[in-house]
């Protein structure tokens, strides 16, 4: 077949193909319009899910009547200057208005602020109709009828109503976020209305936008972000550990403003939360990344929803470095949904659980282990304390670790009536320690509430907190191989490697170039034991090459730490005292991530004395 050039209409359907694939892309498009015409009101109708209709009206600057032919011709924008590496607008390809036309039945009604009357051009399946006059107030209305009518293959590849117009809100409400002074509605036959309100672009503002379209918990359970590295500024909200959700979904990013989903900052928020949140389950963010747009590349999709950064490894620490910061600057914090959670629990007439022995009526962990004919770990007999810290700072001191042998144990319920707290631990986080129940849980008392404690989860996590801080303050202890292990590589892979050979030899990983295409292997950490050297080199490589880190090492090695303090905390039905008790709450107050264990499972629960005169029919 001889090379021919392709009909404009032609053109237009195969970009349409790449820009519009669904009601929620058209819908995108054309929000990002309107807020780039510096709407303050945006109005959003949809039917049939937005296949039958999607009409768009802001209050924007408007189109003069002169432009609206070039509006809706390819390539054709107000938004680029001659720069494009200079973009500070949503929108700046050209292509969305002409694209959408090729594919459906559009139409464009605007009028400036200076203008007398309103006009009018339409657009259906690429044949362009005259502009005429028409009616209208200050701004646009763009409206879309019958999509894809000229292309019927690609309504074979829609979903139903309801998740078309699920997908059109989803999109909406992660624009929103990033315009707080916007008022945005959306409604239509399909739907129950939508309003975002406006507030202001301060962070107070932004945190009310956030709340109306995450929920009114997330501020209650969010930590404010806000850090600058090179002339990067990041800023925003992450959930406490305990605050968690089963997907990503509720992960909301933003490079100057622009809705992205980008592998490398959803990659950073994982790492980040590593240590505090199980695999399974995500934090909920809003991260806002301000920098020059000479350093950042929109244009790698037509969609504009990825990113490509000219620094990529000084975006990503700088998001783990603020967020682990914070996470650790915030203090012991429980989640609001776990007293939620304790409150649905005690209403009358709920089911009963029997608790039948110690450890939510399981057999104890020592109990346990002892029918399987292992021997049991008891920590009182390990060689290495973890947790010496005296008690004038606040950490276990020698009377404290001597409590926690077994033959000076008392029972939980003969203390329970003992000498009240003193006014100063009352003031404290966690309060003071009133009792013991089911040998597993603490309890305790502020002044305003009641605190619940888990003895195993928090130990496990001051353990194994203690047992990083040793880890990562000195070089990891290796071992040398008896034969180098020889592990053949791609030649940039190799090259990466031995460019982290520094720090890969401070977690005990000795790597050095073997020749073209290969490293040599000298040691490997001691913590690992015989360990696969070829799958862990690759992995490594693999790991730089994606994020420039060595993260894959340091988290074996950390989840052997985990392992460890799991196996040497304080065991669930394990009888303790009132200062172990108390000392065992001032450590957590005193330590990183201690609202979680090692497995992302809350270490405590508050609630306030509010909800319990509620439970009581007090308030």
């Amino acid at each position: 077949m001889p090379i021919r050039q392709l009909s404009e209409t032609m053109i237009n359907q195969i970009a349409a193909g790449e820009v519009i694939e669904r009601p929620a892309s058209v819908a995108k498009e054309l929000v990002e319009n309107a807020l780039d015409a510096g709407a303050a009101r945006i109005e959003i109708v949809t039917a049939g899910g937005g296949l039958n209709l999607i009409r768009v009206t802001d209050d924007g600057s408007g189109i003069p009547e002169k432009e609206l032919a070039l509006a809706i011709a390819r390539h054709c924008t107000s938004k680029l200057a001659d720069d494009i590496h200079d973009i500070r607008s949503l929108g700046f390809r050209g292509e969305a208005l002409p694209s959408i036309g090729s594919v459906a039945r559009l139409s464009i009604r605007s009028r400036t602020a200076n203008g007398d009357s309103a006009a009018e051009i339409g657009i259906e399946g690429g044949r362009v109709s005259a502009v005429k006059p028409a009616a209208a107030n200050r701004g646009t209305t763009v409206e879309v009828r019958d999509l894809f009518f000229a292309t019927p293959a690609r309504l074979k590849f829609m979903k139903g109503e309801r998740a078309e117009s699920s997908a059109t809100s989803d999109v909406i409400k992660r624009i929103a976020i990033a315009f707080p002074a916007v008022r945005f509605t959306l409604a239509g036959s399909d739907r129950s209305t939508l309003e975002l309100p406006a507030t202001d672009d301060s962070p107070e503002g932004r945190l009310r936008r956030v709340a109306q379209v995450m929920g009114a918990d997330f501020p209650a359970n969010a930590i404010a972000i806000d850090a600058m590295r090179d002339g990067v500024h990041l800023a925003g909200h992450v959930s406490i550990p305990s605050f968690s959700r089963a997907n990503a979904l509720q992960q909301y990013a933003y490079v100057n403003g622009r809705p992205v989903r980008d592998k490398l900052i959803a990659g950073a928020i994982r790492g980040a939360f590593a240590d505090v949140l199980p695999r399974d389950r995500h934090a909920v963010t809003v991260l806002f990344l301000t920098l020059d747009p000479a350093i950042v590349d929109v244009n790698v999709h037509p969609a504009k929803a990825d990113v490509r950064f000219r620094d990529p490894g000084l975006v990503r620490g700088l998001i783990v470095g603020a967020i682990r910061e914070a996470l650790a600057n915030a203090g012991i914090r429980a989640a609001t949904s776990g007293a939620a959670g304790m409150m649905a629990a005690f209403r009358p007439g709920a089911a009963s659980y029997a608790h039948p022995g110690p450890a939510n009526g399981r057999r104890s962990y020592e109990a346990a282990y002892r029918a399987s004919g292992f021997a049991v770990f008891d920590p009182a007999r390990s060689p290495q304390r973890l947790l010496d810290a005296g008690s004038a700072n606040g950490g276990f001191g020698e009377n404290d670790q001597a409590a926690f042998d077994a033959g000076s144990l008392h029972s939980a319920d003969a203390r329970a009536g003992q000498d009240e707290a003193a006014e100063t631990l009352l003031g404290m986080a966690l309060g003071a320690a009133r009792a013991q129940v089911h040998e597993n849980y603490i309890v305790a008392q502020t002044r305003d509430s009641l605190v619940i404690v888990d003895q195993h989860a928090a130990h496990e996590r001051l353990v194994y907190e203690a047992l990083k801080n040793a880890l990562h303050s000195r070089a990891v202890p290796s071992q040398m191989l008896l034969l180098p292990e020889i592990v053949d590589l791609p030649e940039e892979d190799a090259e990466r490697l031995a460019l982290h050979s520094e720090t890969l030899a401070r977690f005990g990983l000795a790597v050095e170039r073997f020749g073209p295409g290969a490293v040599a292997v000298r040691e490997t950490p001691s913590m690992l034991g015989e360990t696969n050297v070829q799958q862990l080199v690759r992995d490594l490589a693999d790991e730089i090459a994606d994020n420039d880190t060595v993260d894959t090492l340091k988290e074996r090695l950390d989840k052997i730490a985990a392992t460890m303090a799991c196996h040497g905390s304080v065991r669930s039905g394990r009888l303790l005292k009132p200062e172990e008790m108390n000392a065992l709450l001032r450590q957590m107050e005193a330590t990183p991530g201690a609202g979680t264990c090692n497995h992302g499972r809350p270490t405590y629960i508050e609630l306030r004395l509010a909800d319990i005169e509620r439970l009581f029919g007090r308030r």
